[in-house]
């Protein structure tokens, strides 16, 4: 298992309701297709997990 995951956000959260909204935010998500990497621990799986929709994860 790897300690990092990178997260890319693919699709716009304009439309999504606002517990997504924020979620993508508190990743470090502020634009399209901009990509963080973050820790792959159960917080962060949780947190991606909320909007699979709307980001594109790799293990690094």
């Amino acid at each position: 298992m790897a300690d990092t995951i990178k997260v890319t956000l693919v699709k716009s959260p304009i439309g999504a309701i606002p517990k997504h909204r924020r979620t993508v935010e508190a990743l470090g998500l502020t634009k399209m297709h901009k990509t963080v990497e973050l820790p792959n621990n159960d917080a962060t799986k949780g947190m991606v997990n909320q909007v699979r929709h709307l980001v594109k994860v790799e293990e690094v």
